[in-house]
């Protein structure tokens, strides 16, 4: 999931019923025209400010198309366990938001979603315009069942400039340095690296990347797969005491727990110089700007997680949100209108907009237009990253199902606050089914 929709949560929980119901109210194939039949395809999508740029694409469809599109949204905080609701009804759309990976492995088994192959066929360009890294997460079974539709979100180590050059540390380039730096700044009073351990999806990327750093992209496949000893190999277990090691030297503070990143805690720490670093997806950014625009101007620094001295991962590696993907229905009526549709998301448009808002998209024609964006040199830095990524790992609360999520939170969070050991947290995570 985008992290920033989950602000969205407590402004929008107690209005989720009358917008579901007035967004949805004409979604599905039941049936509009005389012969029972239907001459518009729906578009359903996770309900956030991205949605100007979704409803300007649909405009812009319907302005050449004889089947219209319907946009329909459900609010960000209950969108999938809403469209769970609604897949296999009367109400499901032809085409609908996802994380790809294991957010539609359900619906793959059930038989609901149409493989893309024959769109492909006749457009190759719904394939070779996106950088294959993120265009892969959403094929399953080695078919493609998506094509992405927002934004890449990597997630990086951000950092106070002010408060390193004031501890005299520099931007920590492997794990080792990271220890020492840690060290340093503690011994200067200053909490080294926010935590919104609170929303415990934060924590989890601390494990994504020290994963991949010290096994490679390899070991998550195998243990997504639903190869359980994967968990307990010699570099899991490696991963999660060098993650001790960093624990224990009070890295994160102590009340890393009561923090959030979605009430805005963790990123104020960092502005705010009481912390000098935080790891956090790339809307990290776009979060300071908004409350901190003084610092994010003079004093935010960004880059890549740490190399792990002797780790099979490469450090060009990359771990978070591939992007957001569209999918099809099996039972859309309109398959060539819907081909026509998804087409607009590799269209010069489609990245002028969704830069215009911040987002980075990840089609291939998206450099032109990096200049336009809100800031272009974050902006291309970001797109160098994921295009020269050799692997790109999904968040793991996204490449498993749904139904493993309450799971992952709970051990990664209690094996940081020293609830579980390494041996629990192993056993916890072999409960989890295959994506």
């Amino acid at each position: 999931m985008k992290r920033p929709a989950q602000l969205l949560r407590t402004a929008v929980v107690g209005g989720v019923t009358l917008t579901l119901s007035l967004s949805l109210a004409a979604c599905g194939n039941s049936g509009d025209s005389a012969d029972g039949g239907s001459d518009k395809i729906h578009i359903l999508v996770y309900g956030d400010a991205a949605n100007k740029v979704e409803k300007q694409l649909v405009e812009t469809f319907n302005k050449t198309s004889k089947v219209k599109a319907v946009l329909d949204t459900i609010p960000g905080a209950d969108y999938q366990a809403k469209l769970q609701t609604i897949i296999s009804g009367k109400q499901a759309p032809d085409v609908f938001f996802n994380w790809g990976g294991g957010s539609i492995k359900p619906y793959v088994d059930a038989g609901l979603l149409m493989p893309l192959d024959d769109f492909i066929a006749k457009d190759p360009g719904l394939q070779s315009n996106f950088l294959p890294s993120v265009f892969n997460t959403a094929v399953v079974d080695g078919k493609p069942y998506g094509v992405p539709m927002r934004g890449t979100q990597p997630v990086l180590l951000f950092s106070n400039k002010k408060v390193l050059a004031d501890a005299g540390v520099a931007a920590p380039r492997t794990w080792s340095e990271l220890l020492t730096a840690v060290k340093t700044l503690k011994a200067k009073g200053v909490t080294p690296i926010a935590l919104g351990g609170g929303d415990k999806w934060p924590t989890q990327m601390w494990f994504q990347y020290m994963y991949d750093r010290v096994a490679g992209p390899d070991l998550f496949q195998k243990a997504v797969g639903g190869d359980k000893s994967a968990w307990a190999s010699p570099d899991s277990k490696k991963a999660l005491v060098m993650l001790k090691e960093l624990i224990d030297t009070g890295a994160f503070g102590s009340n890393y727990d009561s923090v959030k990143f979605t009430d805005g805690g963790s990123p104020a720490l960092l502005a705010t110089g009481k912390a000098a670093f935080e790891l956090m997806g790339s809307w990290e950014y776009s979060t300071l700007q908004d409350a901190y625009p003084d610092f994010v101007k003079k004093d935010l620094g960004y880059g890549s997680f740490p190399t792990v001295e002797g780790g099979k991962g490469d450090p060009n590696n990359l771990a978070g949100n591939t992007n957001n993907y569209y999918s099809v229905l099996k039972s859309t009526e309109h398959p060539e209108a819907v081909a026509e549709f998804l087409k607009l998301m590799y269209s010069d448009e489609f990245v002028k907009a969704q830069l215009g808002i911040g987002n980075l998209p990840t089609t291939t024609n998206t450099p032109k237009f990096l200049d336009g964006s809100v800031n272009p040199a974050y902006s291309t830095y970001q797109y160098e990253l994921v295009k020269k990524a050799p692997a790109f790992q999904l968040s793991w609360d996204q490449a498993y199902p749904p139904a493993a999520t309450t799971t992952i939170h709970q051990a990664v969070q209690q094996f940081f606050n020293g609830q579980m050991g390494a041996d629990a947290f192993i056993a916890a995570m072999q409960t989890l089914p295959a994506a």
